[in-house]
């Protein structure tokens, strides 16, 4: 229907990305070193206020003052791993849901500038980069600690995408079309890139 079903105060800063797992929700934060994790109850039922978590990065996890850091959030299929991409550093970690602690995903001499949304299909990450118009795809080593980029998707439809979803064999992301003006007349779009 739409209707709004709850509503939760996670503070200040900007609350940019999230990632639903059979457990919680989890939310970025980019302008502090803190993630925030909704608990959902067994048929994913939504708690009270009391229940919203605010975990502190640790880790190898670095934040840079005044900077857009922790942006994009993925999962791996059990919820007992999250992915956070920070745009500043163009890096990805590997994070521990219950305590925060990060390590740093060792992507050799590779690099995620620009970081934004971020997709997960099976052990490939797809990384998009806003303000690069391209989408990195990762392979990610079985643990997530290491991984390499092996392909790089780029299309005269972005307008500077921001995040996007895997459906089937396709990824779908959005334009943000940040240098574009806002007004009665802007159209936004999402554009369908077919995957391996």
């Amino acid at each position: 229907s739409g209707l709004q079903v709850a509503a939760y105060d996670l503070g200040a800063g900007f609350i940019n990305d999230v990632i639903v797992t059979r457990d919680a929700a989890y939310f970025t934060n980019s302008f502090a070193p803190v993630f925030y994790r909704i608990p959902l109850g067994p048929a994913a039922e939504l708690p009270d206020q009391s229940a919203v978590e605010t975990i502190t990065f640790a880790g190898d996890w670095i934040q840079v003052p005044g900077e857009f850091n922790a942006n994009g959030i993925e999962a791996s299929s059990n919820g007992k791993v999250l992915i956070v991409v920070n745009s500043v550093l163009g890096a990805l970690y590997k994070v521990d849901p219950n305590n925060g602690t990060a390590v740093t995903i060792d992507l050799g001499s590779g690099n995620v500038a620009s970081g934004d949304g971020l997709a997960r299909r099976g052990m490939s990450l797809y990384v998009v980069q806003n303000f690069l118009n391209q989408i990195a795809e990762v392979s990610l080593a079985g643990d997530f600690e290491s991984g390499e980029v092996v392909n790089v998707f780029t299309n005269p439809a972005f307008d500077i995408p921001t995040t996007g979803a895997v459906f089937g064999s396709d990824l779908y992301v959005v334009n943000a079309r940040f240098t574009t003006p806002p007004g009665p007349g802007t159209t936004y779009d999402a554009v369908k890139v077919p995957l391996k």
